[in-house]
């Protein structure tokens, strides 16, 4: 009972939070971006909380408990992307205002933006959905509540949430679920380490980074559908955008990708841990921890969800209210993005109640993205010419390829579906820069 009036107290403060936060707002900026004025610590802090939301911590423990150390490489892969992303954050935060369709319009033009604006939220609906799903496996661990009945309590409060604070509550409250997410996490591995079954857990050495579960050609595809979305993404440019200066944008993302790594191996353990005990994470984080340090690891948990799903929430009604009211400065567009807030939150409630693994999930959705606009964006930002006339083929294209090829692997199909998958980057590549040098429309022409 002491767990479940602790978890009723976090989410009464977080809409109270939203609720708070919606009376502040005096313009679509501070809905959007914080009044674009965040300094080193929310901006770190909100992006770190993002990062480590319910995908990453469930997956990379849902991960490991079926490939061991392999699972070290999905954090890796992440904090490998930012590394690559903080040299040309400049040009991210130089170029950029609001959204990332906003960024390919500025490169490729109108045609581009707007065909991004539909591709890009429908993507991220397998996203906000992830994020429910591990929510629900929170809420459905604790035995009080059933997977359904918890999916949708889960969705019904990141929406009320999004809808009322926006940025301007995201940001506030995401430093603190950081703090939560990393307390937790220590506490569990504090009492995992102490505990008796410690010293039946498979030993890290070098060889058990790859095993028949994990290749090197799945760290390739993970390398090509996963960590390039911390290089290009919207939810990880949507904290960017919330930054005061360049040099305040690139430091964060430094730090992050710094904590990243500890973070990697902590969750890695506890996945290989809790395999060995062939429990869930609730279930042995429950016989581990005393209640106060287990009230904690659940507040912990459901904040590192939170702060993941009204990201990636806001930023799909963004895009989608920027295609409809043409500009995010207008007065209409506010109230436009809220009703897409709740839009795109119920479609991704219903698509969590009928799938229920977070990596399927997540993967699905993010391996359509990277193969549809990883190549473009990349392009735009370092200003590699290429033929404008073709982006959308290249965005249907490479999008449709990688999808396949994910399809592919789900269905047993593994090699197969990789070769799929890593050939989506060439099909976009070749449809950019096909005829080229006749386009009328060239980038920097």
């Amino acid at each position: 009972m002491q767990t479940e009036i602790t978890i009723l107290i976090y989410f009464v403060f977080i809409v109270g939070i939203g609720v708070y936060s919606a009376f502040r707002i005096k313009k679509p900026s501070d809905y959007y971006v914080a009044g674009k004025k965040a300094g080193l610590l929310p901006v770190s802090g909100s992006l770190l909380a993002t990062i480590l939301g319910g995908s990453a911590l469930m997956g990379t423990i849902e991960l490991s408990q079926s490939r061991g150390w392999a699972a070290l490489w999905f954090l890796f892969s992440a904090a490998i992307g930012l590394f690559v992303l903080a040299p040309i954050s400049k040009y991210v935060s130089r170029y950029g205002n609001y959204t990332l369709p906003e960024l390919l319009g500025k490169f490729f033009g109108r045609k581009a933006e707007r065909f991004s604006t539909i591709i890009i939220p429908l993507a991220w609906l397998g996203i906000v959905a992830a994020q429910i799903i591990a929510a629900a496996q929170i809420l459905q661990g604790l035995g009080f509540i059933s997977y359904q009945n918890a999916a949708i309590l889960s969705g019904l409060v990141f929406i009320a949430y999004t809808l009322l604070g926006g940025q301007l509550s995201i940001l506030k409250t995401d430093t603190l679920q950081a703090v939560l997410i990393i307390s937790g996490l220590v506490a569990l591995l504090f009492f995992a380490i102490q505990s008796p079954e410690h010293s039946q857990v498979e030993p890290l050495k070098f060889t058990a980074l790859f095993n028949s579960k994990f290749s090197v050609v799945d760290l390739i595809v993970l390398l090509m559908t996963y960590s390039v979305t911390f290089i290009v993404g919207p939810d990880i440019y949507s904290r960017l955008f919330c930054a005061g200066s360049e040099k305040t944008a690139r430091r964060s993302i430094i730090i992050v990708a710094s904590i990243l790594i500890p973070v990697s191996f902590a969750l890695t353990y506890l996945g290989v841990y809790s395999g060995k005990e062939n429990e869930g994470i609730m279930a042995f984080a429950g016989h581990l921890l005393p209640n106060w340090a287990y009230g904690l690891f659940i507040a912990a948990l459901l904040s590192a969800v939170m702060s993941s799903a009204d990201t990636t929430l806001l930023t799909s009604s963004m895009i989608l209210s920027e295609l409809f009211s043409g500009n995010l400065e207008s007065q209409k567009s506010l109230p436009l993005t809220r009703w897409l807030v709740v839009i795109i939150g119920i479609l991704s409630l219903l698509i969590a109640l009928y799938i229920t693994s977070v990596i399927q999930a997540l993967l699905l959705a993010l391996s359509f993205f990277s193969g549809a606009f990883v190549v473009p964006m990349l392009s735009g930002l370092l200003k590699i010419r290429v033929n404008s006339n073709n982006i959308i083929w290249a965005i249907l294209l490479g999008g449709t390829v990688a999808l396949s090829g994910k399809l592919m692997t789900l269905n047993n199909l593994t090699t197969g579906g990789n070769m799929v998958i890593i050939s989506s980057y060439f099909v976009n590549a070749f449809m950019l820069m096909y005829k080229h040098k006749s386009a009328n429309n060239n980038l920097n022409s």
